[in-house]
């Protein structure tokens, strides 16, 4: 069994390789997001990963994740992956689950769109992972903060701070 450190670290860097995949914008980050379970008394298991700009709409990485796992079909999701038992909805395995994000979830959208820290509140995740605070190159970030107050735990990893900052940063 691999100690916790080198597990968060491996989702973490799953995470960078999702960033990487990023279109770099001169106006925003390239962030990359991965949603992992943790079912009772079983391995973790990846159920989707997300990048900033993936899907249409001026999206971000961890609004992108969720829009994809909540797109997998309950039954798809069961299927693939026994270690989750018979969830009644979407919703139910959200809160078995961990976030790994490569930088913190904002808490305002210049665009107006809806906060990635909000969408982490109302979905009711367990964890959140995260490789770097948001710098203020666009707006001042309290999503940590966000998460922490509605009882998410929040846990700063560290160690790659700079290469966050790095992919993140790219067209800039």
């Amino acid at each position: 069994m691999q100690s916790p450190n080198v597990e968060h670290h491996k989702y973490l860097q799953l995470a960078l390789t999702e960033a990487e995949k990023c279109q770099p914008t001169p106006t925003a980050f390239c962030v990359g997001c991965v949603l992992v379970a943790h079912p009772e008394s079983n391995d973790p298991v990846v159920l989707s990963t997300g990048y900033s700009r993936e899907l249409p709409g001026n999206t971000h990485a961890e609004a992108n994740a969720l829009s994809k796992f909540h797109a997998i079909p309950l039954s798809e999701l069961v299927s693939r992956f026994p270690s989750l038992g018979s969830p009644s909805s979407h919703s139910e395995i959200l809160t078995q689950v961990d976030v790994y994000t490569t930088m913190e979830p904002c808490s305002t959208r210049t665009s107006g769109l809806a906060p990635c820290a909000d969408a982490l509140i109302v979905a009711k995740v367990k964890r959140c992972f995260i490789g770097v605070g948001e710098p203020e190159d666009f707006v001042h970030c309290e999503g940590a903060q966000k998460l922490k107050h509605a009882g998410v735990e929040v846990v700063w990893l560290k160690g790659l701070e700079d290469e966050c900052l790095k992919v993140a940063r790219r067209g800039h």
